[in-house]
């Protein structure tokens, strides 16, 4: 029985006509052998498995030569050729920096670069991962990578550039490999199985190159074990099976399932996925890059754009006349926001279930009462339930409190509608001690505050009366003055009880004007951005009459995450005050005191 080697040793290129899918940079060193112009040291970076060793070997192999061909290959009939084709050339040295990444290790390759070349004309050193080399290692390696002797040529491969020091980088020519495309991969694998005598599908060709993600070694490697698996004959379902690949019909069915709002089909097509050993998220980013594909075959433009086999191509342009542009851009939205809350949540079955009945409901017809926008029901809902109680609540509230009754005019796109609201009890004009003026101002914001921040009705607070401010001037106005304003604001609202904790919450916030006029204020919680969001139009109405400026603006903003500043414990803080204050200490020691 022949000894048996594997598809990525057996085929691998030896000339560089051969090699797969680096058109350009074989090209470029092609053209530097021809004219005799060579670098004494090269960068070859770029994903796994796309020929970096290889093009290194070939290099070398052409530039010891004794007759290169017009075309800048090798002739394979020298001396040179014939060594280093059979394994026994001693022009060519390979370091692999994983295994030797230390300064004797270097120190050892530079001792043999002073030995001139006894067959060919350079001494070739391939390093390779050259990343893997430790600081000192580099630093030893960097005066003879500068000037090397003339008969000496660096080869530096690596999958990760950016781990290799600026220096280094600065003394070589570097190339950049390309990842392999599914159509380069899938026409070297015809090849391959041409030459081995093994029958195949394209479509199972297809999915081995998509799972090869852009790597020929690994393709070949796949290659290899799904032979073994068929027999000799690679089909498109024996391939499904042995790589236990999510088939992308299971994609094509959702979608069309999801067009058609059939849920139930969706939930049982699901289950069985799960069944199979699948995981949940596997299904929600396979299904965000179908649609992705989807979308891109809509336009003939794009269509080229998908790494897929042209039956696959034709498939995804038949579904993409099917799908409305709308479910395409929400189903991505819809899944995306699953793949981020996948990791936190609980019960992720359950995520991946609800995901999915909501994309197969964006095509589903709505209510005429409806429109179209199902918020807008809940809206009417409520506006209904205020109109109706309100009074009612107000009359009762002012009764046992014995507060007057105002009315206030709350406007909607539907009608006007007027209710009763209670004002507390002011001073009268006879009381000498309390100005009528600064009181009137008071009960009027109190008013406000009191119909706008109460969470039962902030569902139509954006959609009040704002107060005419045309005639208020355009003063300018510093952060101090703002900051006086806005804690005011704050105090008042604190007199209105249901409001209190708002109140003191929007005291911890410092606005800040960020172009005048305009204002901002940071929260550092969703809750408190949602509430204060709902009366923003209120708050930048008063501002604008506290600070004489009809050009303010009222922003709101979430914190980042490096905006967040920790709050001191309270023994944090003892700690710092008995540090900075020695009588302090001192008292604290000598009485020997506690803080509990």
């Amino acid at each position: 029985m022949s000894e048996y080697i594997v598809s990525a040793r057996k085929y691998r290129p030896l000339t560089f006509d051969s090699v797969v899918g680096q058109k350009s940079l074989t090209t470029t060193l092609k053209n530097a052998i021809k004219s005799g112009r060579l670098a004494h040291a090269f960068l070859f970076c770029g994903p796994r498995g796309v020929g970096k060793t290889t093009c290194a070997r070939i290099f070398a192999k052409t530039i010891n030569c004794s007759n290169p061909t017009a075309e800048g290959e090798a002739c394979d009939q020298c001396e040179s050729c014939q060594a280093f084709n059979e394994g026994r050339s001693y022009n060519v040295f390979e370091l692999d920096a994983a295994s030797h990444s230390g300064v004797e290790d270097i120190k050892d390759l530079m001792d043999q670069t002073r030995i001139p070349p006894q067959v060919g004309k350079y001494k070739v050193f391939v390093i390779d991962e050259v990343h893997m080399l430790s600081g000192s290692a580099f630093n030893a390696f960097l005066k003879t990578l500068e000037e090397p002797p003339a008969n000496v040529i660096f080869i530096l491969a690596t999958t990760e550039k950016h781990k290799i020091l600026p220096t280094i980088l600065s003394r070589c020519q570097i190339y950049d490999f390309e990842r392999m495309t599914v159509e380069n991969t899938i026409q070297h694998l015809k090849m391959v199985a041409e030459k081995e005598g093994i029958a195949y599908e394209e479509e199972a060709l297809a999915v081995i190159a998509e799972k090869a993600d852009g790597g020929m070694r690994d393709a070949l490697s796949i290659f290899d074990q799904v032979a073994s698996f068929s027999q000799g004959n690679i089909t498109y379902e024996k391939v499904i099976e042995d790589l236990n690949v999510l088939d992308a019909d299971n994609y094509f069915n959702i979608v069309d399932k999801a067009l058609e709002n059939k849920v139930t089909d969706i939930m049982v097509l699901l289950n069985g996925i799960l069944e199979r050993g699948f995981d949940g998220s596997r299904v929600i980013s396979g299904l965000a890059s179908h649609i992705r594909n989807v979308m891109l075959a809509r336009d003939t433009a794009t269509l080229p754009m998908l790494e897929v086999s042209d039956r696959m191509r034709t498939r995804y342009a038949d579904q993409a006349k099917r799908c409305p542009q709308t479910f395409l851009y929400k189903s991505l939205e819809i899944l995306n926001r699953c793949d981020l809350s996948y990791r936190q949540s609980s019960n992720k079955r359950l995520l991946v279930e609800l995901t999915l009945i909501q994309v197969a409901q964006l095509t589903q017809p709505d209510d005429a009462d409806a429109a179209g926008r199902s918020p807008k029901r809940l809206k009417s809902l409520f506006k209904r339930i205020l109109s109706n109680t309100q009074p009612k609540v107000a009359a009762a509230q002012v009764a046992a409190a014995g507060e007057k009754v105002v009315p206030v005019t709350v406007a909607s796109p539907a009608r006007r509608q007027t209710v009763s609201q209670p004002v507390p009890a002011v001073a009268t004009e006879n009381d000498s001690n309390i100005s009528s003026r600064p009181r009137k101002r008071r009960e009027d914001l109190m008013l406000n505050f009191n119909n706008l921040l109460n969470p039962k009705k902030q569902i139509v607070v954006e959609e009040e009366h704002v107060e005419d401010v045309s005639a208020v001037e355009d003063k300018s106005f510093d952060d101090e003055q703002l900051l006086r304003t806005w804690i005011a604001m704050c105090n008042r609202m604190v007199g209105i009880q249901q409001f209190k904790g708002l109140a003191m919450r929007m005291k911890n916030l410092v606005p800040h004007i960020t172009t005048m006029p305009d204002v901002e204020v940071v929260v550092d919680n969703e809750m408190l951005l949602g509430q204060l969001t709902a009366i923003r139009r209120r708050i930048q109405s008063t501002l604008v009459k506290e600070l004489n400026n009809k050009n303010v603006t009222f922003n709101l903003r979430l914190s980042k995450q490096e905006e967040v500043e920790r709050r001191k414990t309270v023994y944090e803080v003892y700690e710092e005050l008995k540090t900075e204050n020695q009588p302090l200490r001192h008292l604290v020691e000598s009485l020997n005191l506690q803080l509990v």
